[in-house]
C-alpha cells in the first residue's frame, strides 16, 4: 500500500531537488519555503519508511534509495501529468488544439471556408487536419484520436452518441469523360449502362456508398474494373477514358475534362455533409464555435 505521505507534490519537490541539488533553488522554483521544501523530504522519508538522504551539516546527500526513487517518480509525474492534460483536452478546459476529420472531396471549398471562419471566432486555436473515409475518421474519433468530423452521410444521422449538424445536401451524378455518348444529356438513365465499365471508390467512403445504392435502384451490378483509394485518383481515371463513376456534384471543379450529368429519378442519391461530435463533448468550447461556424455555413450552402 502506498502510505498516504506519499504524494504526487512531494514527489515533484522530490524531483527538483534531485535535479538542483539545494533546497535554496529548489523553494525559489516551486514557490516554497526551504524549511516547506524540507519538510516535504522528510515526510516523503517517513512515507517510505526508509532514508532517502545522509546528512551531512546542512547538505543532504542523496543515497542510492533516492535514485531509485528519482527513476520511477519521473516516469509516474510524467504519466500523470499527461493524463491531465488529456483530461483537461477531451473536457475542453485550456485546450488550444482541435483535430479535425473531413473527407478528400471536402478540401475544395467547404473545409478551407470553415477553418478560416473557426479561426476568426478562436485565433489561437491549432488545428490538426486529418483526411480519410467515413469508415477511417469514425473509428479514429470513437479511438478519441480526433475530436469532430466532417463526412458525407448516405442515410439520415440516428445514433445519440455524436451531436449532428448538417451543412449541405450534394447530389450523386454520372461521372463521364468529355465527349462520352451521354455528353450533354439532361439525366441519363442507369439501366443504359449495363454495359460500360466502371471504376468506384473502396469499401468505407460515402461515395462507395452512394454507388452502390443508385445500382440496386437500377436492379443491376456494374462491372468494375478498378477499385482506388483516393477520389482524386478516381476523377483522373475517368477524365483519361478508363471508365465511368458515379460522384458528388462538389467533386466538379476539381477537373474540367469530366462531365456530371444528372441520374434519372429512380436511382437519384444524395450525400448530406454533416459535421459529427461525441454527444458527450458537445460543450467544448472549441466543437460549439466549430459547430456554429458549420451553421453559418449552412446558412450560405
Amino acid at each position: 500500500m502506498i502510505d498516504e505521505e506519499i504524494t504526487l507534490k512531494k514527489l515533484e519537490v522530490f524531483l527538483a531537488f534531485m535535479r538542483l541539488n539545494s533546497l535554496a533553488r529548489v523553494s525559489e522554483e516551486v514557490g516554497q519555503s526551504v524549511v516547506s521544501i524540507h519538510r516535504a523530504l522528510h515526510s516523503l522519508e517517513e512515507g517510505l519508511r526508509c532514508p532517502l538522504f545522509r546528512r551531512e551539516g546542512r547538505k543532504l546527500i542523496a543515497l542510492p534509495a533516492a535514485f531509485a526513487l528519482a527513476s520511477h517518480a519521473q516516469s509516474a509525474v510524467t504519466e500523470i501529468g499527461d493524463g491531465v492534460r488529456k483530461v483537461r483536452e477531451i473536457a475542453g478546459i485550456n485546450s488550444n488544439r482541435l483535430r479535425i476529420g473531413s473527407l478528400y472531396s471536402l478540401t475544395l471549398r467547404c473545409i478551407p471556408q470553415l477553418l478560416m471562419g473557426l479561426k476568426l471566432r478562436r485565433p489561437e486555436l491549432h488545428i490538426d487536419l486529418t483526411l480519410g473515409s467515413n469508415q477511417d475518421l469514425l473509428r479514429r474519433m470513437a479511438d478519441g484520436q480526433l475530436d469532430a468530423v466532417v463526412i458525407g452521410l448516405q442515410v439520415p444521422h440516428d445514433d445519440a452518441q455524436l451531436v449532428a449538424v448538417p451543412l449541405f445536401e450534394d447530389e450523386v451524378q454520372l461521372a463521364a469523360p468529355l465527349g462520352s455518348p451521354y455528353a450533354g444529356m439532361t439525366q441519363v438513365d442507369l439501366k443504359d449502362l449495363r454495359d460500360e465499365q466502371f471504376i468506384t471508390l473502396g469499401a468505407g467512403f460515402v461515395t462507395a456508398d452512394s454507388f452502390n445504392h443508385a445500382f440496386r435502384q437500377a436492379g443491376f451490378v456494374p462491372e468494375t474494373t478498378l477499385q482506388v483509394a483516393d477520389i482524386f485518383s478516381l476523377i483522373n481515371l475517368v477524365s483519361g477514358g478508363m471508365g465511368y463513376s458515379l460522384l458528388p456534384g462538389r467533386v466538379a471543379e476539381y477537373n474540367s475534362r469530366i462531365e456530371l450529368i444528372p441520374l434519372a429519378a429512380p436511382y437519384t442519391s444524395h450525400q448530406t455533409i454533416t459535421l459529427l461530435v461525441p454527444t458527450a463533448r458537445e460543450r467544448d468550447p472549441n466543437l460549439l464555435a466549430l459547430a456554429a461556424e458549420s451553421r453559418m455555413f449552412s446558412k450560405k450552402a
